[in-house]
């Protein structure tokens, strides 16, 4: 057996099923990435003729992650991060971007994608004075993500809480919403929440993601703008709020500010 085909545990890795399409693969896909298979390429295809601006709210989220992440490492003082739904391993990843301003941060990253899995070599890398970590789980089960993070995390110290487009396979309002609260209570004062998701605000993506749905892969449900700036109550909310993702702080730019996409989000703090 190859260090490849065991997980960073060192247990064999699960069986990948390729002949169905997974969101962190499409999503792969559609970052211009290689760790996909024919299924992937094919549902990400059939989406994009439907709604052919998927790939720039791919990077847009990607770029949002960038920016969140930064202010939280360095404006907000933040040193662990749990990052549920993490995706495949890209440029840039959290621990790179948090360890970039701060040397000593701790990562912890979840997903439950056997291919994920396989790769999670590439995220944990570190610097020396702090640390990664994966964790194989799911987001409805947040006491095992806890009770695990908790190996490489201080949970009686601030965690930035990252879950970008994650809360959106739970199509049930009340377990999402319940399962974050289960995080969030788990987390002290001064902890970050960073979220996003898709939206009901175009058309043409409804119907792309009406489609996605109803071909075998795990549902993604659109929400609208005001039901994902609900995940935030009780929470205090920074500027600008709730907002299409690549018009939350965008970099400076001579051409203005950055077209709208139809995924949204927004970062907020625990009192």
């Amino acid at each position: 057996m190859t260090d490849d085909s065991l997980t960073p545990a060192g247990n064999p890795l699960p069986e990948l099923d390729t002949g169905v399409p997974h969101s962190a693969r499409i999503w792969n896909y559609w970052l211009g990435g290689k760790d996909n298979y024919p299924a992937d390429r094919e549902a990400g295809d059939a989406f994009c003729e439907i709604f052919p601006g998927m790939p720039e709210v791919a990077r847009a989220v990607r770029h949002f992650l960038a920016r969140a992440v930064r202010h939280l490492a360095d404006e907000a003082g933040i040193r662990q991060f749990l990052d549920i739904g993490t995706g495949l391993p890209t440029v840039d990843n959290t621990h790179e971007i948090a360890q970039r301003v701060a040397p000593e941060s701790r990562i912890v990253y979840v997903d439950n994608d056997p291919l994920v899995l396989a790769h999670a070599r590439a995220l944990l890398t570190s610097t020396p004075p702090g640390a990664t970590d994966y964790i194989d789980a799911d987001v409805r089960a947040p006491d095992t993500i806890l009770e695990a993070a908790a190996r490489t995390l201080d949970l009686g110290r601030p965690v930035g809480l990252i879950l970008l487009g994650i809360m959106a396979h739970i199509s049930d309002d009340d377990e999402a919403r319940s399962i974050l609260n289960r995080l969030l209570d788990a987390l002290p004062p001064g902890s970050h929440l960073v979220l996003s998701d898709g939206t009901d605000v175009d058309k043409a993506r409804e119907e792309a993601h009406r489609r996605y749905n109803s071909g075998g892969a795990v549902p993604y449900l659109l929400r609208s703008p005001d039901r994902i700036a609900a995940f935030f109550d009780g929470l205090e909310l920074l500027e600008p709020g709730v907002v299409s993702v690549s018009r939350w702080r965008p970099e400076p730019s001579p051409f203005g500010p950055p077209p709208e996409v139809s995924t949204f989000g927004g970062v907020a703090r625990k009192v």
